[in-house]
């Protein structure tokens, strides 16, 4: 496909875990770690079926409040070990990316995960975003989106789809992650594509209609 240059200075937020990347393998190869050496029951599965929110809420459903700051400091230094050569690229990923720089415009992500990971997991898979915010969740994504004047977020989580609204961005949904295209929508999503290898086509005619 031509792609059609935007006549607007284009900028695209995307959120990381489901929706660049599959995280599912790595994360759970962590938490099996994690639960390992506490000796803590957690259900790696039931982890991996909910990603989106911060970690330490995913903790709180496993370990008393007084050991969650503790355990996500060292969850996270094993993070490198276990999680990133596991995870792969989401289909349609890079090729959504290309097509923002193909549109004359930059991609930037904004996810829930810390910044050093974020850029792992990238780094790994050899995309290349022009910038990458982490530690946002939810509403505290749009920080970031009207910080880089984001004019679409693209998520799987109703937690992006409220990022992208109080950012006063158009909401692209990819019921990729926990959340199905019927609750994305209920949410207020506003467009749900089947996956990012829908994006390019999607785009060029956000940018046909602006021309």
């Amino acid at each position: 496909m031509t792609s059609t240059a935007c006549p607007e200075l284009l900028t695209v937020g995307f959120d990381l875990d489901m929706t660049l990347i599959d995280s599912r393998p790595g994360i759970k190869a962590c938490f099996e770690a994690l639960r390992a050496e506490t000796g803590v029951h957690i259900d790696t599965d039931l982890v991996v079926s909910r990603l989106g929110p911060p970690l330490e809420q995913e903790l709180a459903h496993w370990f008393p409040e007084s050991e969650i700051t503790a355990t996500a400091a060292h969850y996270r230094g094993m993070y490198a070990s276990y999680a990133i050569a596991p995870s792969p690229a989401m289909p349609g990923a890079r090729e959504a990316i290309a097509a923002v720089r193909a549109a004359g415009g930059r991609a930037i992500v904004v996810t829930a995960k810390n910044d050093p990971d974020a850029k792992r997991h990238l780094d790994h898979l050899g995309i290349d975003p022009d910038a990458v915010i982490g530690r946002l969740w939810a509403e505290g994504k749009a920080q970031a989106l009207r910080e880089y004047g984001a004019q679409v977020y693209v998520g799987d989580h109703l937690g992006d789809v409220r990022g992208a609204r109080a950012a006063d961005a158009l909401s692209v949904a990819v019921p990729t992650g926990p959340c199905s295209a019927d609750e994305l929508r209920a949410a207020g999503a506003d467009v749900v594509l089947t996956d990012l290898t829908a994006f390019p086509q999607w785009l060029a005619g956000y940018c046909e209609a602006r021309a």
